[in-house]
C-alpha cells in the first residue's frame, strides 16, 4: 500500500488507522530518514488507543513502554545502537515475546537480531509532506 501523508495530522490520523488494523501482539519495523514522521505515527496510534500523556521519541531511553487498558506498546529507536548485541542488554526477546504492539524505529540497526516482522512502514519526505509505503 502507497500513501501521501500531506502533514503532520494526516501522519497522525494514518497512525489512529493502524489502531483498529494490527492485532494485539505485531512487529511493525518502521522505517526513514530523521524527521520523516515515524514517532509522529507512532504518537496517532497510542492516541487511539487511548493515551493521553506525552509521546516522545525513544532515542536516548531506546524503549518506550505504555500500557493502555489491557494492551501494551513498546516503541523502540535503534538510532544511537552501535552494534546489534546492545539489543541483548536491553532485553529485546523479552519484548518481543510479550502479548504487545512493538515498533522498531531504525531496525536496519539491529540486523541479525530482530526476527522478521508482521509489518514494514517506510516514510519518505515528499514535497510538503511524506509518502508512506506499509508492506
Amino acid at each position: 500500500m502507497k500513501r501521501y501523508l500531506e502533514d503532520t495530522e494526516a501522519t497522525e490520523q494514518f497512525g489512529r488507522e493502524l489502531w483498529a488494523q494490527l492485532p494485539s501482539k505485531c512487529l511493525v519495523f518502521l522505517h526513514g530518514e530523521l524527521g520523516a514522521g515515524k514517532t509522529t505515527m507512532v504518537r496517532g496510534f497510542l492516541r487511539a488507543a487511548g493515551h493521553t500523556g506525552a509521546v516522545k521519541s525513544p532515542t536516548y531511553n531506546l524503549v518506550e513502554e505504555y500500557q493502555v487498558d489491557d494492551r501494551k506498546i513498546c516503541h523502540f529507536d535503534l538510532y544511537r545502537v552501535a552494534d546489534p548485541e546492545e539489543l541483548e542488554w536491553i532485553g529485546i526477546r523479552d519484548y518481543l515475546a510479550q502479548d504487545c504492539v512493538c515498533f522498531i524505529e531504525w531496525p536496519e540497526m539491529g540486523q541479525g537480531f530482530l526476527p522478521k516482522p508482521d509489518v514494514v512502514i517506510s516514510l519518505s519526505l515528499k514535497d510538503e509532506g511524506r509518502e508512506l509505503v506499509m508492506e
